[in-house]
């Protein structure tokens, strides 16, 4: 098992047996005088999650089966040795700023409950997102 899924297992275990803690502590400590059983707001926090660590522990588990060695696997490796390169970065895209200007027209939208600018942010948001994800599939005329 590598190191990726030891530490999401690891997390899980840990919010296992807090929400086990956290469940029978709320369920037998009465401080409101009238009402028993579990506090419905922590509980079902920490259950989920304690799921979704165990599910991202589970995929990186899995997908970590499927590949090959990586350098920092061995005990000896150097630093040099995961040089290369990492992948492709856009050098210059304007739609990051685009993504960032759109949210933030969404989030203005929704604290002042404007519902126009909820539906402009969000047409703003999925403008940008089909751009962003097209910018090197749609001929350079077409920009």
């Amino acid at each position: 098992m590598r190191p990726g899924a030891k530490v999401m297992f690891s997390i899980a275990a840990f919010l296992g047996v807090v929400t086990v803690i956290y469940i029978l502590g709320t369920m037998w400590v009465q401080d409101d005088a009238y009402l028993y059983g579990m506090e419905w707001a922590g509980g079902p926090a920490l259950l989920l999650s304690f799921v979704m660590a165990m599910m991202l522990g589970a995929y990186i588990q899995f997908t970590t089966n499927r590949m090959d060695l990586l350098p920092e696997d061995f005990e000896e490796a150097e630093v040099e040795d995961a040089a290369g390169t990492l992948g492709f970065f856009s050098p210059s895209s304007i739609w990051p700023f685009a993504m960032a200007v759109s949210i933030a027209v969404l989030g203005y939208g929704i604290i002042f409950f404007y519902f126009w600018m909820i539906a402009l942010g969000a047409i703003m948001l999925v403008w940008a997102c089909t751009m962003l994800s097209l910018q090197y599939g749609l001929p350079k005329e077409k920009h």
